[in-house]
């Protein structure tokens, strides 16, 4: 999911884009889908269970704590959220995870975004946003079609090297 705004508060003009994975699952509905299988899982397991079949209870219980790690990772990741600030002077790349924030600076008329073609079909293109030697993924969970229009936003706002456009509420 892609949120573009025009941002003031920064001295000059800038724009942000803020990047967060689409996340289908809240806390609560997590709960009900997790209580739900549980439930249901742990019911079935028992009646065999009780007709002398033990070890389907194990492996019932083995698959519901898989399922709650799984879910759990899932949400960890819909947390993440990744802010690409761009004034006159840079482009900064916020990166904000469940345990840490990192932070990357590039200069403005000489960054660039390049979408790299996949190595196969089975793979994802990647953004990255360049400058001197040093490169920033960006967009890692957008599907194709946003991190395309990601990629053609960026490159409409930082421009090509040595030729950094001016930046207006209006380019959003």
């Amino acid at each position: 999911m892609v949120v573009a705004t025009f941002d003031s508060s920064v001295t000059g003009p800038a724009h942000s884009i803020e990047l967060a994975p689409n996340c289908s699952l809240t806390p609560a509905t997590a709960r009900v889908f997790v209580g739900s299988l549980a439930f249901l899982t742990l019911g079935i397991a028992t009646v065999f269970a009780l007709q002398g079949y033990w070890p389907i209870a194990a492996c019932a219980g083995l698959e519901i704590a898989l399922l709650c790690w799984a879910v759990g990772a899932s949400m960890r990741a819909g947390r993440e959220r990744e802010l690409i600030l761009i004034t006159d002077d840079g482009v900064e790349v916020v990166r904000r995870g469940t345990s840490r924030t990192t932070r990357l600076v590039f200069a403005r008329h000489w960054a660039t975004v390049t979408l790299h073609d996949p190595p196969n079909a089975l793979h994802p293109a990647r953004l990255t946003i360049e400058s001197h030697g040093r490169a920033c993924e960006v967009g890692r969970f957008l599907t194709e079609d946003e991190r395309r229009g990601l990629a053609a936003s960026l490159r409409r706002l930082v421009g090509k090297p040595s030729e950094s456009p001016a930046l207006t509420s209006d380019s959003t």
